[in-house]
This record gives structure tokens, sequence and C-alpha cells, in this order.
């Protein structure tokens, strides 16, 4: 190492030039690199939605749910199918292992949907949707005109538009009313003109045909001869011949009002004042990078606006991610920059040299620019995990270790003559313990690197940062350091090389030393009760899988009976958007009612949800916190009754319903097969979690209870007319529901053409009973002769997962812990419910996720600590010296312990990486201390003397680590801004144990030393 390092300090020039360019071309990366708000935590995930509006949930999972799921099952990688069967939909997941490829997943899938037969020739599609995916969201406005023209722009002209903007996948479509043409017929006038309504349909269908005739050659001239019978418009409509009476013509407008319309709405949109408008919502590619994307998409919408539209159209924003990535980013680059401000002058304070200070700070840029700029060459993306995650104090420990040995040598030395061999010598004696320390610490972070799942989606970005930044903070250690060192003037003689700071330390240490080492059983006793008594109050601490993100909205959710209309949803609706819009924090509100005619929202009328954009937390007056805004909405919507409502976040929710498969924060599912016990059993699980404190936002999922107007077919009256079962239902679809029969093209939009009765002859069930069927004899027969016309109860909406039915019970958890909260509802389950046979119940949603990431940490965290304790050995050549180190890490635990207890902040994912960083640390500091207790007494020998003096020199370098390492945390630890709420409670852990963690090895080390724990042998391989 000191050849390489001789020869960078000789062409020292060129080193300062590629150090230059370095840092060039990482300010350059990290221009270019791509920031994500918040990774996505989703497996890859391929969702299969097929649409049938006639149909019931029953009908629907057995003819289309059921089918496609077993013509899926079986999938390699493929670990969990998930379905919902609803009226008109069924949409079945399949979720992914977490190491599959998506676009393999997506076509595996394909290539089996194509063996799947379904009844009616329905096709399944496959939905764009992702967790995270939802970037954008507007609002097509036109004054003028009308929402059947601003919808048919959107349809057809705006999304095509917009889905040319790379990485952006799809444009789902919600609210206004999309365009059709309806013929309402009279049956009183099919009677007066004997004309049946199969003759009708079959009229209009055949009236509305092009014909090709080849080509004619005429003269020189090819000439191509088509025949023109498309429909243009509504004259041409009612001027469809039907049949032919006496000589006279029966034209459609005989029999049927034609007009304009549209098809029945499956939901609405509206915003602030607006009761009905037309939305989009622009979804990202999987994998795509947000912030280009985003780029292209404004640039594409400017253009738009500029003129493409239609005059007088516009698309206005209602949503844009970007607002939040620039807002989060600012946060956490503020949380950054202080952090690395207080670690330069910890440096400063600590080392009273500013050329040594500033060449040891410089380490944090340089190990900065370098992780980030192979992120973005590599391609990947940054995320403000990543990014306010990084602890500055563990980047700066490889410099300090080199720059301080240098720094040494040089003191030492009186003159300029041989600095550069000097300085390379100070270099290969540092390179040894700089690599192990770093070893030790990638070891340390054992358990973030082998993260799976979920948290591995999460942490993986920061595990990747962490690895590069140590990588160059490595190098600028070894390369570049000595570089800079080498214009650092020589020492004048005399000189000293301690600030007054640690003069002071050292005396006032050196006093408390000879204290405890007399008083060591003492010492050891107190020692141990506060470890007993920190580590045991870690069961009052509680546990979450992961905190909020803070997105700066609201997204709330209302449940309402399953049987509610959609008039009254719709009504609902835009009183509770007036009562959120009234609260003085909020900015804008927007609510959907139902679902978008695509089906890529698995629900109905009796959903109900609201994105509430909040102002500046700096601006409110009338509450404190979001957690107080939420309380008093909460309070405001309790006037009505019968509706649940959930409040979570725009991506929170989204994370959510794609982790647990439910709409709702967190869920228990009972397991069965009869829907009725299902809705029992968990009236009876509901009833017990409404006792418990915490609780809240606690509803069943119901699938039992929807309304349904049965006709049911007489098969031996129908016979006797010879009316066979389809040709009664194909009456009923078409007189009551309505039938599209054909479409008419305009221009390269296509709109369908319904015929169905008029309302007054389809609207009550007597009216539905004397819907007149043609028989085999040309005889009329009533409905209400050939079938059973009353209402029964059916299916409202069938979960299913891994082939069987299960009803979900969604809940939120506020003012508590979920890992108590949930331990207590296991608890009194265990002891109230009795579930039946063949029954169970599983938990989901963040509950789930944080039980099985905390059983792989039991498994992993212990063998980390025995590969640190292998390292440790192989380094001293001494178990009791790797023991006495290894005695260190408890109390760096304790520390963390106490400081999410003292904050109030549960244990989480986020904490559990903060612990790690905590092992690192503290066995790095433990690892220095332990070094110089080793080589003094191999040299003096002269017991708790040179034990007391060994410590007092090998005092500043372990505050310098630890302190450095919670002092570069500790802006996050304080922050409450947006967008730091994901590595609180690591930053705390990390604070929290950089107090104990130097307080135990300047202590409690001592104390082991005097005790003849360490050993005096002084070998090669030690640091």
């Amino acid at each position: 190492m000191s050849r390489l390092v001789r020869t960078v300090l000789r062409y020292r020039v060129i080193a300062l030039i590629g150090m230059a360019a370095w840092l060039a071309i990482g300010v350059w990366a990290v221009m270019r690199l791509d920031i994500e708000a918040y990774p996505d935590p989703s497996p890859p995930l391929v969702d299969v939605i097929t649409q049938n509006p006639s149909w019931s949930a029953e009908e629907m999972e057995q003819q289309v749910t059921v089918p496609i799921e077993t013509a899926l099952n079986g999938i390699p990688r493929l670990e969990y199918v998930r379905s919902v069967s609803l009226f008109g939909l069924s949409d079945v997941k399949l979720y992914f292992d977490f190491g599959s490829d998506y676009f393999g997943d997506r076509q595996e899938v394909l290539n089996r949907l194509q063996t799947v037969t379904l009844p009616q020739s329905l096709q399944p599609q496959l939905s764009p949707w992702s967790a995270v995916g939802e970037i954008y969201r507007y609002q097509l406005k036109g004054e003028g005109y009308s929402l059947n023209e601003i919808k048919a722009t959107e349809d057809w002209f705006v999304l095509r538009e917009l889905k040319q903007v790379p990485g952006i996948i799809d444009v789902s479509t919600f609210g206004g009313t999309t365009k059709q043409y309806q013929a309402e017929i009279d049956p009183q006038k099919l009677l007066q003109y004997n004309i049946t309504l199969p003759q009708v349909i079959s009229a209009i269908n055949s009236s509305n045909q092009n014909a090709g005739g080849n080509y004619l050659q005429v003269g020189d001239q090819n000439v191509n001869v088509r025949g023109l019978g498309l429909l243009k418009g509504v004259p041409d409509m009612d001027a469809v011949l039907i049949a032919e009476r006496n000589g006279i013509p029966v034209f459609l407008r005989d029999v049927a009002e034609v007009k304009e319309g549209y098809q029945p709405p499956l939901g609405r949109v509206g915003r602030n004042g607006e009761s009905n408008i037309v939305k989009g919502t622009v979804l990202l590619q999987r994998g795509e990078q947000s912030l280009p994307a985003l780029e292209g998409l404004r640039n594409k919408i400017a253009a738009l606006n500029a003129g493409l539209l239609p005059r007088g159209m516009k698309i206005d924003t209602i949503y844009d991610r970007t607002a939040l990535i620039k807002t989060t980013t600012e946060t956490v680059w503020h949380v950054v920059l202080t952090g690395l401000l207080l670690v330069s002058l910890l440096l400063l304070i600590f080392l009273g040299d500013v050329p040594l200070a500033l060449v040891t700070a410089l380490t944090i840029p340089f190990a900065v620019l370098f992780a980030f700029g192979l992120m973005s060459g590599a391609g990947h993306s940054a995320n403000l995990i990543s990014i306010g995650a990084i602890d500055f104090g563990i980047i700066v420990d490889s410099a300090i270790v080199v720059l301080e040995n240098i720094y040494r040598r040089l003191h030492e030395s009186t003159s300029d003559e041989h600095r550069l061999d000097l300085i390379a010598v100070a270099t290969g004696e540092a390179a040894k313990p700089v690599l192990f320390s770093t070893l030790i610490i990638l070891v340390a972070f054992i358990p973030l690197f082998t993260m799976q799942g979920v948290p591995g989606c999460i942490f993986a970005p920061m595990s990747m940062t962490y690895g590069f930044a140590l990588t160059g903070a490595l190098l600028f250690a070894l390369l570049f350091a000595p570089v800079l060192a080498s214009y650092r003037r020589a020492i004048r003689k005399g000189h000293t090389a301690d600030p007054r700071l640690i003069w002071w330390l050292h005396r006032h240490y050196e006093r408390l030393l000879i204290r405890v080492v007399r008083n060591r059983g003492v010492v050891v006793v107190v020692a141990v009760a506060f470890l007993a008594v920190s580590l045991a109050s870690f069961v009052a601490v509680g546990g979450e899988f992961m905190p909020k993100l803070e997105e700066g909205n609201l997204w709330i959710r209302a449940t309402l009976p399953q049987d509610v209309s959609f008039d009254y949803s719709v009504r609902l609706a835009n009183e509770m958007r007036e009562i959120l819009g009234a609260f003085p924090e909020v900015a804008q509100v927007v609510s959907q009612a139902g679902r978008p005619d695509d089906g890529t929202d698995t629900t109905t009328f009796n959903n109900i949800e609201f994105q509430v954009d909040l102002t500046p937390q700096s601006s409110w007056t009338s509450v404190r916190s979001k957690d107080d805004l939420v309380e008093q909405m909460n309070t405001a919507l309790s006037k009505y009754p019968g509706v649940a409502f959930n409040f979570s976040q725009n991506i929170q929710d989204n994370v959510e319903e794609a982790m647990s498969g439910v709409k709702g924060e967190n869920s228990l599912k009972v397991f069965g097969d009869d829907i009725g016990v299902l809705a029992q059993t968990a009236k009876q699980i509901m009833d017990v979690m409404s006792s418990i404190r915490g609780i809240s936002d606690l509803a069943v999922f119901k699938e039992s209870g929807q309304p349904n107007l049965v006709i049911s077919i007489d098969r031996a009256a129908a016979g006797r007319y010879g009316l066979m079962a389809a040709d009664i239902n194909a009456a009923v679809q078409a007189a009551i529901g309505g039938a599209a029969v054909t479409q008419i093209l305009e221009g390269d939009r296509r709109f369908d053409f319904v015929v169905r009765y008029k309302p007054e002859y389809r609207q009550t069930i007597e009216a539905m009973k004397n819907i007149l069927l043609p028989s085999a004899d040309g005889a009329r027969v009533p409905l209400g002769q050939v079938s059973e016309i009353g209402y029964r109860e059916g299916a409202f909406m069938i979960y299913r997962e891994n082939g069987r039915r299960y009803i979900p019970i969604k809940f939120s958890v506020r003012g508590r812990d979920l890992a108590g909260t949930i331990n207590e509802v296991q608890s009194k389950l265990s002891s109230s419910v009795r579930l039946p046979e063949a029954y169970h119940y599983e938990w989901a949603g963040e509950y789930d996720s944080l039980r099985k990431e905390q059983q792989r940490l039991a498994i992993i965290i212990p063998i980390t600590v025995g590969m640190i304790l292998a390292l440790l050995y192989v380094s001293f050549n001494s178990i009791r010296d790797a023991l006495a180190v290894l005695a260190v890490l408890p109390f760096g635990i304790a520390g963390g312990v106490l400081a999410l207890l003292v904050s109030g902040t549960p244990f989480s994912i986020s904490a559990a990486v903060g612990f790690a960083s905590v092992i690192g640390v503290a066995t790095l500091g433990g690892l220095i201390f332990v070094a110089g207790i080793r080589r003094a007494e191999a040299r003096e020998r002269r017991g708790q003397h040179t034990i007391i003096r060994a410590s007092c020199r090998e005092m500043r370098a372990v505050l310098m680590a630890c302190l450095a390492a919670g002092l570069g945390l500790l802006p996050a630890a304080l922050s409450h801004g947006i967008g730091v709420q994901a590595q609180q409670p690591l930053a705390r852990v990390v604070v929290g144990g950089m107090i104990t963690t130097p307080l135990t090895i300047l202590i409690l080390i001592p104390v082991i030393a005097s005790l003849g724990l360490v050993t005096t042998d002084s070998r090669e391989g030690e640091v």
C-alpha cells in the first residue's frame, strides 16, 4: 500500500486533477439521478380484470374468477392469488416472488389466459395499476362543452397523447359521462306494427355496415368500389328500416325515440364545488423513473393546452408527484447538510487543526458523490430513505484513522525532508485498520443487505448507497487524503497536537477513571443493572412495520351500506366534500364515488374516497398536528350513521392495499367456505376488537346483503310456448338492461348504439312482467307467464385468496403501537371466539410484514454478531479481547431502546436498521480502544496505571467516531418536516446508541482490562 501511495504522491498534481474530475462527474451524475419520494414496496403484481355488466357477484366468481384462477395457478414463482368478485367485475391479482421478472410474469399470464374460454366471449384484460404508479392526476375542463364531449375528448384524444410520453403505461379515466346513442323502444308501438324486439335489433345491425366491391379499371385508372351504409347520426338512425306493412315502411323512429345519451355511470368524481368532472390518473410503468416521466408529461400537457385541445378545453393539474418529491427532497437535504455541518464542526473542535479537519470533512461530499454517481450510472433510483439515512460519522471514520496517523507522524517530524515518504509510510500503517474497520461496518450491515420482500424493496437503495459510500470513503482516505495532507506544512517544534478541549477532557477523564477502577465492583453492578432495565423496557416500546412517510395530504375512505344507490352515494359524496373543504387546513378536496369504467378499482357505489390536499403545516392555526385534524374531521363526519371512515394518505393507501389485498391500513382475514358463517364469525371478532384501546376505523367488508331482482325462468311454462331460456334472457337483457347492438363511428371515435325499452316499461316488477316475448308460432307471451320475478338477497362482494373464500375486517391503529394492539387482540380472540371447524384467520398488512421481518432478524442478527466476533478474534487472536469489544454492543443497543422509549417511537424496520448502525460503530469504537490498551500494556506492563494512560490516549478517537455518528443523524432525529418520518426511528436509535456507547467504551472496558480480561500480547493483526 505504501508503494501505491508513494506513486500517487509523486504525481499528486495528476491526482488533484483526478479528484476534481471525480467531483465534477459526481455533481453531473447527482443532477441526473432519479429521486423517488418512496420506493415501490409491492412485489411483481399482475392484475387481471374481466367485466360483464349484467352478472352478479356469484356469477362472476363461478364463471369468470374461478376459471381464471385455475388456469393461472402453477405459474413459476407465483406466491399469492387474490381475487375480488362483485357485480359486473372480476379482479384477479397475482403476486409473484420479489426476485421474479415482472415482464416475464406478465407474458406468462397472457400466454395462459389464451387457454381460458369464458362465457359470452368475455375477454380478460391486464390492468397497469401499481402501488406507487399514480404519479399525476388532472381534470379536463371545457367551458361550454357537455360532459359527453369532454369525456369523449379525454378517451379518444388526450389519453392517446399522454400515453406517448416515455415511461407512461396508461391513463385511467374516472368521472363524466360516456357518450352512447340510445333507441328507447315503445312496446306498444311494437305491438301496433306487429314487430318484435329481435327484429329491431337485427334491422339496426344490418343497417350499419359498409361493403367493398373490389376495384374497377376505368380506362387507365384504377377505382376502388365501396358501398357506404354506416350510420352517421341521429337522422340516419331514425331512418333505419325495421319492416314493411301493407306497402308502408316502418322506420326506427316509428317505434322508438332515438337520441344521444350516456351509459349508466359506475362512478362519479367531484372537485371542490364541482359535482361531476372528468378526471385522468396517469400511471407510471413499473421500474421507470418518475421525474423524467413527469417532466415529459408536463411538456406534453403544455402542448395540449397551447392549442392541440379543442378551443376552450384545458388540462388542470389536481396532483403532481413532483411537488411531494421536491418538498421531501428539500427537507431531507436540509437535514443532511445540517448533519454535515455538525460533523465538520466536531472534527474541527476535536482535531484542533483546520487543514486536517477540512480534509477529513471532504470525505463526506466525495463519498456521497461517488455513491450517487455509481447509482446514476447503473440506472438505479435514490429515495428519501437512502439519502437521509446516510450516517456521515461512519463515512468519515476511514479518513480520521488515516489522517490522524499522518498528522501524528508529521507532528513528530520537525522538517520538510522526506515528508512524502513519511506520509506514504503513515498511510500504509493505517491501511490495514482502515480496511478492517470498513469490513466490520459492512458485516454489521448484513441484516440490512439481506432484507427481503417489502423491507428489501424499501431499504435496498439505502444498502446500495451505504455500500457505495463506504467504498468511496475508503478510496478517498487511502488515495486522495494523503495527497491533500502532503500540502500541510511541518508543524512547528513545540507546538501541541491537541486542542485545549482535549486536554481538559483528558484531565477530567483520568480522574474519573481512577475512581472507576478503584470501585470497579460497584461500576459493574450498576452497568449490569442499567443494561437489564434498559433492555427490559423494550417491551414497552411497541412496534410497527414502518413509520408513515408524511405526504402532506389525506386519503379518506367512506364505506356506506352495501345496497346504497348511485344517486344516494353521489349526494353523500357532495355533502362530505363540502364538510372537508370547510377546514382551513384543506387546500382542495376531490371525491370519487364508485369505480371507473375500466374496472381498475374493485369497488362499487358504497365506496367513496376523498383526496384531501393540505396547506403547509406551518400555516395551521386551528389544530396543532395532523392527528388532531384527523380527529376533528372524524367528528365532523360522524353525523352519518352506518358509514365507516378510514384515514390514510395517497401513496400509503395504495401501498397498504397492494400489501394486503384489502382497502384498509390493516386487516384480519377470516377464511372459510360459507359466506353466511364467515359473516357471523367476522361479527364476533369485530365485537371483540371494538373493545381494544387504539383500534379505530373498524369495519367488516360486507360480502352478503346485496338485493337482487331475480327473474327465474319457469322452464315448463316456457317450453309450452317453445321459448328457450337463452331467448328469454336475451330479450330481458335487451329490454331492461339494454343491448349494445352496434357501434357508431365518428372519425377515429366509436360509440355504442344501445336498444332498450323506455323507462316506464322496465322500472317496476309489474312493468317487467308485461314485457312481451315472441313465441315460436308468432304469438306474444308476457314475461310474467314464463318466469317468476322477485327480490332475493345475494352476495355483494366475494374475496378469495389462494382458492379459498375469506372475509376481511379492516382497522387502523391510532394513539398506540401496532404490535402491542395486535397482541392484545390475539389474546382476547383466543379466549372469547371459537372458530368453526376448517375456519381460521390471518393478519394482513403492516403487522404481517412486521412479524415476518422480526422472525428473519431473530436469525440473521445472531449470525451477524457471530461474524463480528470471529473478525475480532482474527484481529486480536484472543477470544477475551473479542468478547471485551462485544460487551459494548448490548449497551449501545440499550441506548437505542431508551431513545425510542423517551421519544415515544415504536420499534420498526427503520429502527432495526439503526440498531445495525449502532452495532457497527460500537464495534469500531471498542476495537480501537481495546487495541490501544493492548499496545500500551505490551510496552509498559504497569497494570492499572498503563490502562488509564492508554484509555486517555484513545479517548479522542472513540469520542470522535461515536459523536460524529450521533451528530450526523441528530437533525433527522429532531426534524418534523415532510420526508424525514421514514428515517426518524433509525436516527433516534443511532443518537441514543451513540450516547451510551462511548460511555461504555470509556468506562466499562478499562474496568474489564483492570480485571485482567484484556491480553497484553500485541500481534501483527492488531489495529
